[in-house]
């Protein structure tokens, strides 16, 4: 059954790292949630290991340079692993072909074409329109406040070309303060509904939880399973990949499900049991906000 916590403390000393979400547990896309910051500086003080493990298409020094903006400092994590630094490394192995048709905001996602060094023959990478594509790459919407059905004619093009779509952040919806937008896993969604091949690499998929492993191998730790914990607000992607890599995890509520499971300042224990019932989910912990 899901414990109830006060607070990240009341576990931290089991746990000798932590993959930890960020949209909806560490920030809300416009600021820092200072509580969670607090919360994370604590345990790294007591020497625990931090690893951001977020769904955003941007490579890891891109996330870097938001959390800055937003207010989060260095010394509350250790290193990032991205869903989009994992994309990255497939398309530049040519997972979709050389020629793509890309879906996003280019000014904001263009990082994500940036070459990758650590290959050892990548593919040279074309950016063309859809009629002249042999894949997809999806780092988002166009419009992020339209209904993603309104691709559905791109889409049907795709599907009956044999195109695969790369998925660079599964996440269906989140939250930018108070007006919740479409995201790329919302268009993947759409597309494998319409008989279509997508291909994932954030959460809950295990190419992301590689590279979380090996990122807390860069930086020296050897860490069981039973050592980690996973942290997160969204159902079907944090709490659904701890469970699918046998990790412990923490639910943080009054995020993406802050309604559903009446969450205040803390969650309603009725309404909590009832939504975990109804999503067939069984986090280990659970607590209405990071702190």
């Amino acid at each position: 059954m899901t414990q109830i916590i006060p607070a990240l403390s009341e576990i931290s000393q089991t746990y000798d790292a932590m993959f930890v979400d960020l949209w909806g547990c560490v920030h809300n896309g416009v600021t820092a949630y200072p509580e969670a910051v607090a919360a994370l500086q604590a345990y790294r003080r007591t020497g625990g290991v931090v690893v951001l493990v977020t769904n955003s298409p941007k490579p890891r020094a891109g996330v870097a340079e938001q959390l800055s903006a937003f207010g989060v400092p260095e010394d509350a994590y250790d290193t990032i692993a991205t869903s989009g630094d994992s994309a990255r490394a497939a398309m530049f192995e040519g997972v979709v072909g050389q020629k793509v048709w890309f879906m996003g905001e280019w000014e904001r996602d263009q990082g994500f074409f940036e070459p990758i060094h650590v290959l050892e023959d990548p593919v040279d990478i074309t950016r063309v329109e859809l009629e002249e594509a042999e894949g997809i790459v999806c780092c988002g919407p166009f419009d992020p406040q339209a209904n993603p059905a309104i691709l559905r004619p791109q889409f049907l093009y795709a599907k009956q070309k044999g195109m695969k779509l790369l998925c660079a952040n599964p996440d269906i919806v989140v939250d930018r303060g108070e007006v919740r937008e479409w995201c790329a896993g919302a268009l993947a969604s759409l597309y494998t509904e319409m008989g279509g091949e997508s291909l994932y690499f954030g959460k809950p998929h295990p190419p992301i939880y590689d590279l979380a492993r090996r990122r807390l191998t860069a930086l020296g730790m050897e860490v069981s399973q039973a050592s980690i914990l996973a942290i997160g607000d969204g159902i079907h992607t944090d709490i659904a990949g701890a469970m699918g890599e046998d990790l412990d995890s923490l639910f943080i509520t009054g995020g993406l499900a802050a309604e559903e499971t009446g969450t205040a300042h803390q969650p309603d224990e009725s309404a909590l049991s009832a939504y975990l019932e109804k999503e067939m989910r069984a986090p280990t912990y659970a607590i209405g906000r990071l702190r």
